[in-house]
């Protein structure tokens, strides 16, 4: 039985509020939410919520491309080797769902890597809205869907020139 204690903090960001969640000090989700009232907006300054918080302003500023975060995945191997892959998808860029299957030795397991995209716990830091259909966007399961994904490949499209 773990006895990491969690804390969660909310930023604002233009997607709307993000909770990001940390444990054992690593951070362990993120997520669009909308917190309760009297629930902790502002990170502990020095802190790993506070850190990663001031990456994602900065990502949303345009000021950062890249994650440097201590990250907790918690899934099946499989959704971790996936989530993994994704992160090496470079800002402003795509790769359809069976790019990387075949990247990871399963031609035919474009289904398998978007069910694992689709279960990612950490929202923009495992960036699998870069994950897309061969002929689509694909799916998105991020409160807004389509919309969150759009929204986040102009803002990367926007600032890498692509």
């Amino acid at each position: 039985m773990s006895t990491d204690r969690m804390s969660k903090c909310h930023i604002e960001t233009p997607l709307g509020t993000l909770e990001i969640t940390e444990s054992g000090g690593s951070i362990t989700s993120v997520r669009l939410a909308n917190p309760l009232p009297g629930e902790e907006a502002l990170p502990p300054t020095g802190s790993v919520l506070g850190s990663a918080a001031l990456q994602l302003k900065q990502y949303f500023a345009g000021e950062r491309r890249e994650f440097s975060l201590p990250l907790r995945l918690l899934g099946t191997p499989f959704q971790v080797r996936v989530w993994r892959r994704l992160i090496s998808i470079p800002y402003g860029r795509t790769a359809t769902y069976g790019e990387l299957a075949r990247d990871m030795g399963m031609p035919r397991g474009a289904r398998a890597v978007g069910g694992a995209c689709g279960r990612n716990p950490l929202l923009i830091l495992i960036p699998c809205h870069r994950a897309v259909g061969a002929r689509s966007l694909g799916g998105f399961s991020a409160p807004g869907g389509l919309k969150t994904k759009e929204l986040l490949l102009q803002i990367e499209r926007n600032r890498s020139g692509g």
